[in-house]
């Protein structure tokens, strides 16, 4: 009686790929910035609307927003930027990521242990660079500002830091900036994220919160270019700091507590529509520095753009 020895295959069974997951969270997963971009502007300007309706904007409501603080913006602007960029980032985030996702978002947006040097040069060089813009814009140097003004700026700056810092940075810089960088490189993901920042804000200029640009169609337009300049700086100070998100929200408050606390006072002879033309130029001229200095990297490490990566589609 013969044993018949059983064959083995050589042919092994092929190994299981993971499938991505269905459905909402799966969309998310491969379209992140997407689902960022189109949240942020839309939870935001809903919020907005009622604003934009009443009688701080196009009037065609019949009630108006009370001050608090001195201004009505706190009540008709905020609410909507915390539904927009910061909320948008964390259900994106949550949604692609889950939570380690979270605590990587969470760790940037409490990244305080940088250098004293940055945040020195932060708090001095913004109102250094808008001083001498305005001073050439007025001819002349600046006054100095009363005590009360003086007094007011750290104050001022720590309540700009938790409104209009806490409020978009967490998402243009923390969640949007480095995704784009890593697909685009440094200067794309730039010059993307600039001009959709600034755009964010338009709805904004059918109400007071516009006067302060002159109140013309050339309001928004400079607006934006702006957002654009300032963006580069910013992609700079971001990278350079290890993606120290702290660092970034003071830059980008830095510029509105100036503006609004101390510029008036320390530029009389200028109309409030000047303020704009000197973030402009002041920020346009660091942007043209920093490309050129840094070779168009702005401060990230010098690896190639990546492109198809998970988590980092459009």
């Amino acid at each position: 009686m013969s044993t018949q020895t059983p064959v083995t295959s050589d042919i092994q069974p092929a190994e299981r790929v993971p499938k991505a997951p269905a459905g909402l969270r799966g969309s998310i997963g491969r379209r992140p910035l997407t689902w960022f971009f189109s949240l942020a502007y839309l939870l935001s300007w809903l919020a907005w609307t009622p604003y934009v309706l009443s009688e701080n904007g196009l009037g065609v409501l019949r009630f108006s927003f009370p001050g608090a603080g001195g201004t009505n913006e706190l009540l008709g602007v905020l609410p909507g930027a915390y539904l927009g960029p910061i909320m948008s980032a964390f259900l994106v985030t949550a949604g692609s990521e889950g939570r380690a996702g979270l605590r990587v978002w969470i760790g940037r947006m409490t990244k305080l242990r940088v250098g004293w040097r940055w945040y020195a040069a932060v708090l001095l060089s913004v109102p250094v660079a808008l001083i001498l813009t305005s001073s050439a814009l007025a001819g002349r140097g600046p006054v100095l500002p009363p005590v009360a003004v003086l007094a007011a700026y750290l104050p001022g700056l720590v309540l700009q830091v938790i409104t209009t810092g806490l409020a978009e940075e967490p998402g243009w810089r923390e969640f949007a900036m480095p995704r784009l960088q890593r697909r685009h490189g440094p200067v794309v993901g730039t010059l993307i994220l600039g001009p959709l920042w600034g755009a964010w804000h338009l709805p904004l200029f059918l109400t007071e919160w516009g006067d302060w640009m002159g109140g013309s169609w050339i309001g928004p337009v400079e607006f934006i270019a702006t957002a654009m300049a300032i963006s580069f700086v910013m992609t700079w100070v971001f990278n350079r700091t290890g993606e120290s998100l702290p660092l970034a929200m003071l830059l980008h408050t830095s510029v509105n507590n100036f503006i609004s606390l101390a510029w008036s006072a320390m530029f009389p002879s200028l109309s409030q529509g000047k303020a704009a033309h000197a973030i402009l130029l002041s920020f346009t001229a660091a942007a043209l520095i920093l490309l050129v200095s840094t070779r168009g990297r702005l401060g990230c490490p010098p690896s190639p753009p990546t492109g198809g990566q998970p988590g980092l589609t459009a």
